[in-house]
């Protein structure tokens, strides 16, 4: 059986889930090594010497890998440097890097130019690792034109054919989706009432939360009937348009918040009608694909990620996102099973096990 060694820095949300979903549909020996999703500059920054230390703790039996599976929170070039100093390290091990995400491609990433770093920290990583693989075509274009960018102001450097090589030993592999929390609800007859529109990203701004308040608070004005479930997690510092909307939308809320229970997330998202995204960075978007499998008609923007994954009916241009929201509140569309199935079989796990044997082995 193939021992593959997982080092994740960020061991949560969606990497979390990605890596229990990976262990859990292709066979292997899987040795983690992870640190909690927190402090993502400093992971970056630090966690190669980290790992390496961990390693040298073990018996030196057991340093044997065939594949080394690192997130792009890993600084793999610095890693392999490293490596070098621990005794009875296969040096033979495959070394293969998913990228989640990419720093050049986050919105104003570089207004402060110390934030350059950690996109030139995916940049090394990328000509280290044998095996890179993006979690959707917008990830691997958008990394690759940041660093044709970046390049092009090194004038008297010939860097070009770094390019070159990354796109050759890259592939884009769509993260494994497990629906069960979806799939286990009961289905139950709809309750009368105006459509529910969901909300399930991440409370900060990249998601974009003022637009969608915006456009509700617009619909709002104008008497169009709607309930709201709002979900995803928060942290720290909220968007103070979440404090907003909570007052002002208090008649039309059925829940307001992140909730830890699987089962009962399933449960609001099959109560929705219509899931909304307006983000301004979305690599893949696990939370849309999510509320889909529970009959949401998603609304996105044409932008991004979505139109590789979703057809143009689905998609809203600048400026357009309140007009066909209120057509969809108006003259209610429930997506059927087929096409939801249509929409979100083709990600699940069972059906991207063989790409990801031939990935990672």
């Amino acid at each position: 059986m193939k021992r593959i060694l997982i080092l994740e820095p960020y061991y949560g949300g969606s990497h979390k889930i990605f890596l229990q979903g990976l262990q859990r549909t292709v066979t292997a020996d899987y040795i983690l090594l992870t640190l909690p999703a927190r402090k993502w500059k400093m992971r970056m920054q630090l966690s190669a010497p980290w790992f390496v230390k961990q390693l040298n703790l073990l018996p030196e039996r057991e340093r044997f890998f065939d594949t080394v599976l690192c997130s792009s929170f890993v600084d793999v070039a610095l890693l392999r440097a490293l490596l070098a100093t621990v005794c009875g390290w296969n040096h033979k091990a495959l070394f293969c890097t998913y990228f989640h995400e990419n720093q050049f491609a986050y919105p104003n990433q570089f207004a402060d130019k110390s934030m350059q770093q950690f996109a030139f920290i995916n940049f090394t990583t990328a000509l280290a690792t044998d095996r890179c693989a993006f979690n959707s075509q917008f990830n691997r274009e958008t990394f690759l034109a940041g660093i044709q960018a970046y390049l092009k102001k090194a004038a008297d450097m010939e860097l070009d054919d770094c390019i070159g090589r990354i796109r050759e030993k890259s592939v884009v592999l769509y993260p494994g989706m497990d629906y069960s929390s979806v799939d286990r609800v009961e289905k139950k007859k709809r309750e009368p009432g105006p459509p529910v529109i969901v909300w399930n990203h991440r409370w900060e701004h990249d998601k974009g939360p003022d637009l969608f308040f915006n456009a509700l608070s617009l619909l709002q004005e104008k008497g169009v009937a709607f309930r709201l479930v709002v979900l995803g997690q928060s942290f720290t510092k909220v968007p103070h348009s979440f404090v907003q909307a909570r007052e002002q939308l208090a008649k039309e809320i059925i829940h307001f918040g992140y909730t830890e229970s699987k089962d009962r997330y399933g449960q609001l998202l099959s109560m929705g009608d219509i899931v909304i995204s307006t983000a301004r960075h979305e690599f893949y978007g696990i939370a849309v694909l999510e509320a889909i499998r529970a009959g949401c008609y998603p609304l996105l923007p044409a932008a991004l990620s979505y139109p590789e994954l979703y057809d143009d009916a689905f998609l809203y241009g600048p400026g357009e996102l309140a007009g066909r929201l209120e057509e969809l509140l108006v003259q209610p569309v429930r997506l059927g099973d087929d096409v939801v199935y249509t929409l979100t079989r083709r990600f699940e796990w069972e059906r991207c096990r063989e790409q990801y044997k031939q990935w990672i082995f």
